[in-house]
């Protein structure tokens, strides 16, 4: 399972969290987010890891000129787009990445009519993610989404599930659901952009009672 931990801005607790099993790190390029780490600094934590695992920039309405400039510097190798990117908008980013490069998009779930909005994105990106909905942010809010929503999405894209997973509740989450991959935050830090390390200890102990 692709287990993503974002939000990081420490280079020590990213080559530590791939340590105990990581195999994607988000990175977030939202300025105004609590969680926001510059493209030099994203540069000096991308390159210190594994070459295999995957280092995602979270951008919400940025420009494609923004986007480009950002990975092509920081060494990222997805793309996560958070905000109201269009289909129309995402078919014009995917012409202007290389083509090894991931495109995920990232929609916040309010309730399971939320759901339909995903359907003009099934040939624009490569990769989904549905997160809670929170009316003034828009991740890394500890809000879950309604799991009963998602009992009967079967997408055609891998999927990410992502809102207010802990180590406390993945066990239940997975139960009920079966995502691609799990992205973890707010339920496995001390404060915004800081990781709690004995949480990410215990998420992977919880997974591996999933597996």
């Amino acid at each position: 399972m692709r287990v993503k931990i974002c939000g990081l801005t420490n280079l020590n607790q990213a080559q530590e969290i791939v340590k105990l099993g990581a195999n994607s790190i988000g990175f977030i390029c939202v300025e105004r987010s609590p969680r926001y780490i510059s493209p030099e600094d994203i540069k000096a934590i991308a390159v210190a890891l594994p070459h295999n695992i995957d280092k995602v920039g979270v951008f919400a309405d940025h420009s494609l000129e923004e986007i480009a400039k950002t990975l092509k510097f920081a060494k990222l190798t997805s793309v996560q787009l958070h905000g109201a990117e269009t289909p129309d908008f995402c078919d014009r980013l995917r012409q202007v990445l290389p083509d090894q490069i991931e495109l995920i998009k990232a929609f916040r779930i309010k309730t399971a009519a939320s759901l339909q909005d995903i359907k003009g994105y099934s040939n624009k990106v490569d990769t989904l993610l549905l997160d809670a909905y929170h009316p003034q942010m828009l991740g890394g809010t500890g809000h879950t989404i309604d799991w009963q929503d998602l009992e009967q999405f079967a997408p055609s894209l891998p999927w990410l599930l992502a809102g207010g997973l802990t180590p406390n509740n993945i066990n239940d989450a997975l139960s009920r659901l079966k995502p691609d991959g799990i992205d973890l935050s707010s339920g496995v830090e001390r404060s915004p952009g800081d990781k709690d390390l004995t949480k990410v200890t215990q998420l992977f102990k919880q997974l591996a009672i999933v597996r």
